[in-house]
């Protein structure tokens, strides 16, 4: 998932699909160079100024730009299918179902909600804090340097970008230059409907990018390789800077014997063919016993053929390798003896039709580096607990998938693996799932975002504790004064130990129940006085 290349694009497949020649002017006109007109050091201070004038901070505000987020997806949906089609050969259905809706669903969640999630909370008190104040706030980091990844250009870049915006940062965007039709897009429209002073995009490679990564940022948020998540997470180490790396991995897939294969196949060969294979998420390999693959071989081929027609080479609906290197390197991935479906390639096209490999050791080439390509080896174990072991001698992945109908085989993966996220009988789909947070774990990434954990990610959550000056305050922090003594030990413990059963909520409900009897009684004890006088 490098994002660190250049690579032009080849525009010759566009005849074959019938795709119209002014749509693909258009393309051309939105890949035109769009050069920064600022210097990194000038783009920081412009944002940095932006953000401690205070303008991001408003509510009103920060909705206007989810709003104007949204109205760009919509009023430029033809535009970002093209660019998308020019990029990756993406039809437009995978654009809609994988890019600019999610993008659009999360959006519209965050408007409905970004008002309550904004509000100070107000944690649990314990009695030591009964007359006090105890709040949580959520401020805006700062300035947030979000780099967007090639793969799902829309998805990957807006996608982080809509927690920034609700939680009142000044952003500066950087997509990936492996997408240059994309890119160029949202240097051009996306910035007539953001703030022009709290939003910017910077484009470039990888000189730009380096000297974008010396200045000092408030936060980072980086989709990539985890070879240049290192480097990123090394270049805000010496600012200190926080830093969200959502990376990949090796998401393997185990099937058992329990499952309705025809559903599991499609379901699998659909998380790992979309994008061609280019997800970061997408089934990296299969655990299975060999009575397994057999049968998942049988319905793969049909369910191949339903997808592309009887040649995937001239399906509209199968996308393209982004750069000629990570097509070379793919098309090394496929040994002839180990092909049991597929194995075919466009060298011009950089198109490579789904494949699947079976007979492959643990040691071979495509099993020591994540796949992000149309290539799905097959790894037979005997059992549930050796594909365990198996997956837990590697790195964790950002992803797990879990084939099986016996809960006590799901329960058993749950318990007794780590990865970034899960998902039983379907692939991908949690990735798209706007209440459940998105990220990795160890070497598939750090940080999580989607929905809610999107505004806490870029929010700093503020601790405020308020105490009044009063005189019943006063005698109650005296036990905190010099001198100290035992007395005044023992009066501490006894307010600061945490206690479980009743919550404070319950006491003071109590106390306000017992107070409010208090005075009814004592009400009543005046009213008789004074009846009793006259």
């Amino acid at each position: 998932m490098s994002i660190m290349e250049s690579d032009k694009e080849d525009l010759s497949r566009a005849e074959v699909l019938n795709v119209n020649n002014n749509a693909w002017e258009s393309v051309i006109n939105i890949e035109e160079e769009v050069s920064n007109k600022k210097s990194p050091k000038e783009v920081v201070e412009f944002s940095r100024k932006a953000f401690t004038a205070g303008k991001t901070k408003s509510l009103k505000f920060r909705k206007a730009q989810l709003k104007g987020l949204l109205k760009f997806l919509e009023e430029c949906k033809g535009d970002i299918e093209k660019a998308l089609y020019k990029d990756l050969r993406k039809h437009k259905q995978e654009c809609h179902m994988c890019e600019t809706e999610v993008v659009a669903n999360d959006l519209r969640h965050t408007i409905m909600e970004v008002a309550k999630w904004a509000n100070p909370q107000k944690p649990q008190k314990r009695l030591v804090n009964l007359l006090d104040g105890v709040y949580r706030y959520n401020d805006p980091y700062g300035v947030v340097l979000i780099i967007g990844a090639w793969n799902y250009p829309i998805l990957l870049t807006l996608g982080p970008l809509v927690g920034a915006l609700a939680a009142g940062n000044s952003i500066i965007l950087k997509p990936s230059e492996l997408a240059p039709a994309t890119a160029n897009l949202l240097a051009k429209a996306l910035t007539k409907y953001l703030d022009k002073d709290c939003f910017q995009v910077f484009l470039g490679g990888v000189e730009e990018t380096s000297e974008l990564l010396k200045e000092k940022f408030d936060y980072i948020f980086f989709t990539g390789s985890t070879t240049v998540g290192r480097i990123i997470y090394q270049a805000a180490a010496k600012h200190l800077t926080p830093t969200t790396l959502e990376l990949g991995g090796k998401s393997p897939a185990y099937i058992d014997e329990s499952v309705d294969m025809k559903k599991a196949a499609k379901r699998i060969l659909w998380g790992k063919l979309i994008n061609s294979g280019q997800t970061c998420v997408a089934p990296d390999y299969v655990l299975c016993n060999k009575e397994v693959q057999d049968k998942f071989l049988q319905h793969a081929q049909k369910i191949i053929t339903e997808f592309y027609g009887r040649d995937p080479m001239e399906s509209p609906h199968l996308g393209k390798i982004i750069t000629e290197r990570h097509f070379k390197r793919l098309v090394e991935f496929i040994n002839p003896e180990n092909v049991a479906i597929g194995g075919k390639y466009n060298s011009s096209a950089r198109i490579i039709s789904p494949t699947i490999l079976i007979n492959v050791s643990p040691d071979d080439p495509v099993m020591t580096e994540e796949i992000f390509g149309p290539i799905l080896p097959i790894i037979i174990i005997k059992n549930a607990e050796e594909a365990i072991h198996f997956i837990n001698a590697r790195e964790k992945p950002l992803a797990l998938y879990i084939f099986a109908k016996d809960k006590s085989i799901q329960n058993l993966f749950l318990n007794n693996t780590s990865s970034g996220g899960v998902a039983i009988n379907d692939t991908v789909t949690h990735l798209i799932t706007e209440n459940l947070p998105f990220g990795g774990v160890g070497e598939s990434g750090m940080g999580s975002y989607h929905g809610k954990e999107g505004f806490e990610t870029f929010s700093h959550q503020k601790s405020v504790l308020v105490k009044d000056l009063t005189d019943l305050t006063e005698m109650t922090l005296s036990v905190r004064y010099p001198p100290y003594s035992d007395i005044k030990i023992s009066v501490l413990n006894f307010l600061l130990k945490k206690r479980g059963g009743v919550s404070f909520g319950f006491l003071k409900n109590c106390l306000i129940f017992s107070a409010g009897i208090a005075c009814a009684y004592s009400l009543q004890y005046i009213v008789k006085k004074m009846e009793s006088s006259n």
